[in-house]
C-alpha cells in the first residue's frame, strides 16, 4: 500500500462466532493520511487488516460515513460473507436522489464546503473541530446542535455518550484530515458500482435522522432490491444504532451460519 495503517483490533465479543475487529480509516487518529483517497481505497486497507489477522471470511459493517465504505468492501473485497449499513450515506451523484434533502443545516452547508474544495472546506472544520474535541457529553450535543433530534439526544447518557465523546477525540486529536478527506471523497466518484455487490447486504435506516435522511436509506434499498431494508420510524442516527443493534446483529449473523 505505501504507507502505514495503524490497527487496533478489539476482543470484545459481539456473538460467540464473531469478534470485532476496527482501524482508523487514514487521517483520523494516529493513521497517517492519504490525500485524494477514494471510497474504494478502503478495500486495500481492509485486506491488509485482515491479511494480518489470517482472517479469510468476514462480514463487513459501517455506520454512517462507514456506510459507502462497507460497501465499496461488499462489491471489491474478497471474502465477504455479508454486509451491514447503518445509517450509510448514498452517493452524492445518485440519480433521483437529493443529497442533502431533509439534511440539518449544519451538514448542508459542510457539504457545500466540500463542493467548494479542500480550502474551503479545511475552513469550515477547523472551526467546529474545537468543539468537538469537548471533553464533555453536553458540549457534544452544543456542538452537534440541529442535527440531533430529541430521539438521539435522549441516547447520548452514560456509556454510549461517553463512548461518542472519546471517539471525537481521538480522531481529532492530530488534526482535522481524515474528517477532511472523508467529505472530499463522498461528493466524487467513489470508484466502485452498487452493482458489483454480490454477497447478502441488510441495511437500517431511520425516518428521524437529520445527518443521514430517510432518503438515503429509501434509495439504497431500491438500488439494491436483493437488500434486506429496515426504514424504522420514529429512529434517529444515533438511536437506531442503540435500540436496534441486538436486532441487527441477529439478522446479520443468521445470514451465515
Amino acid at each position: 500500500m505505501g504507507r502505514r495503517v495503524p490497527v487496533i483490533p478489539s476482543g470484545r465479543s459481539l456473538r460467540p462466532q464473531l469478534a470485532l475487529v476496527t482501524f482508523s480509516r487514514p487521517g483520523y487518529g494516529a493513521s497517517s493520511r492519504d490525500p485524494g483517497r477514494a471510497v474504494v481505497d478502503v478495500v486495500g486497507d481492509t485486506a491488509a487488516v485482515l491479511d494480518s489477522l489470517g482472517a479469510h471470511r468476514f462480514l463487513v459493517a459501517g455506520w454512517s460515513g462507514g456506510g459507502p465504505h462497507a460497501r465499496a468492501c461488499a462489491a471489491r473485497l474478497e471474502g465477504v460473507a455479508a454486509t451491514l449499513v447503518i445509517a450509510g450515506v448514498a452517493p452524492f451523484e445518485a440519480a433521483g436522489l437529493d443529497f442533502v434533502s431533509g439534511v440539518a443545516e449544519e451538514n448542508v452547508t459542510e457539504f457545500s464546503a466540500a463542493i467548494a474544495g479542500e480550502l474551503a472546506l479545511r475552513r469550515h472544520l477547523e472551526r467546529a473541530a474545537p468543539h468537538l474535541r469537548a471533553a464533555s457529553v453536553a458540549h457534544i450535543v452544543e456542538a452537534l446542535g440541529s442535527l440531533l433530534p430529541g430521539v438521539d439526544q435522549a441516547v447520548l447518557t452514560d456509556e454510549f455518550g461517553e463512548d461518542m465523546v472519546s471517539s471525537f477525540t481521538e480522531a481529532l486529536r492530530t488534526g482535522v484530515e481524515g474528517w477532511l478527506d472523508d467529505d472530499l471523497a463522498f461528493v466524487r466518484p467513489w470508484g466502485f458500482d452498487l452493482g458489483e455487490i454480490t454477497c447478502p447486504v441488510v441495511l437500517w435506516q431511520g425516518t428521524d435522522d437529520m445527518i443521514v435522511p430517510i432518503e438515503h436509506g429509501r434509495w439504497l434499498a431500491a438500488a439494491m432490491p436483493a437488500a434486506s431494508a429496515h426504514l424504522e420510524a420514529g429512529e434517529g442516527h444515533l438511536s437506531i444504532s442503540i435500540g436496534k443493534i441486538e436486532e441487527m446483529l441477529d439478522e446479520f449473523v443468521a445470514l451465515v451460519t
